[in-house]
């Protein structure tokens, strides 16, 4: 069994002691309930800690006139209790502060327990608040970076793309395969726990509404479609043709290229000359060059969709020393 304390771990543990020493420093009473505060406070993105942060302050603020009013008006009995949250939950949710009702509710029955309502009683309260969910967002301002992983993640991705390419030069050189196809799945994995990945890297920056990484990871998405969408067509060619050998050809060139510093246009270009080469071709004397013929030119209007997707992206910085030319993948 893997054994693994996380940042987060680590966040909320001792968070939640430093909560409770502070509160018990201030000698307010209740003071474990600081280190609820913190505990539900700290989240695994800056942004959604803010949230939870904001949304757990007011329920708690809105709460105390809210029991003020019922249980000095009422009195302090279990039922007024029931009668209250009738109209205190609908109100939390109204103001878009749900996930704050579970928090604000201990600060109800703090001052249910106390049967009384006093200024004391509310400092008490706010300094309760105020600790936990303080301690909750300093812990938070510190987020391990995601650029190596990230990083990592586009490495995998370009691989598995060259090897897919290069079975499928191999393929329409020869009819032949003994290519297994883990490629497919291996990469619609990556992409999703990359573009994941990314998203959860413009949660950290408050901000940044976009993330460069996550655009390249959507980009490469589309690319990846095509590719699925290529991937029949080839198989589909059971005949040899010139056309398809060259196709190969360019393929092979195009595969090897997947790597910072290439640009997208250069093989438009290419491909485009490609195509008028085939055109003023012989045509096909048979059926089956025919039908070979058109899956090629099918796979060059594909192929052309693939490199004009990629042509519309900048980029992304590199940081990693073997990033030569500072971007990330070009083709």
């Amino acid at each position: 069994m893997n054994y693994r304390i996380g940042y987060r771990t680590a966040k909320t543990a001792i968070g939640t002691a430093a909560s409770i020493i502070i509160a018990q420093q201030l000698g307010v009473q209740n003071f474990a309930s600081a280190a609820i505060l913190t505990i539900l406070c700290i989240k695994p993105t800056k942004r959604k800690s803010l949230r939870a942060a904001w949304d757990r302050f007011l329920a708690c603020i809105v709460a105390m006139p809210f029991s003020a009013l019922f249980f000095e008006a009422i009195a302090y009995h279990p039922l007024v209790i029931g009668l209250m949250l009738f109209f205190f939950i609908p109100t939390i949710v109204m103001l878009k502060a749900k996930d704050g009702v579970v928090t604000s509710s201990v600060i109800i029955l703090h001052i249910y327990s106390a049967e009384h309502i006093s200024k004391d009683i509310i400092l008490n309260e706010l300094i309760v608040i105020m600790v936990g969910i303080g301690v909750a967002l300093l812990m938070n301002l510190y987020m391990p970076s995601l650029e190596k992983k990230l990083y990592e993640y586009a490495n995998q991705i370009e691989d598995n793309f060259r090897k897919i390419f290069i079975e499928m030069a191999e393929y329409l050189r020869t009819n032949e395969s003994t290519w297994d196809g883990k490629e497919i799945s291996e990469t619609t994995r990556l992409l999703n726990e990359a573009k994941s990945l990314a998203f959860r890297d413009v949660e950290n920056h408050l901000l940044r509404e976009e993330n460069h990484y996550y655009h390249y990871f959507t980009m490469r998405e589309k690319q990846f479609e095509i590719i699925e969408r290529i991937l029949p067509i080839s198989a589909s060619l059971t005949h040899s043709v010139k056309q398809g050998r060259m196709m190969a050809d360019f393929i092979e060139e195009l595969c090897t290229n997947i790597n910072p510093g290439n640009t997208a246009y250069i093989y438009l270009d290419k491909l485009r000359k490609l195509k008028k080469e085939y055109e003023v071709m012989k045509l096909p004397d048979t059926r089956e060059e025919f039908v070979a013929r058109a899956a090629v030119v099918q796979m060059v209007n594909e192929l052309e969709d693939y490199l004009l997707i990629k042509s519309s992206f900048r980029g992304i910085k590199g940081t990693e020393k073997g990033n030569r030319s500072g971007t990330v993948g070009a083709n």
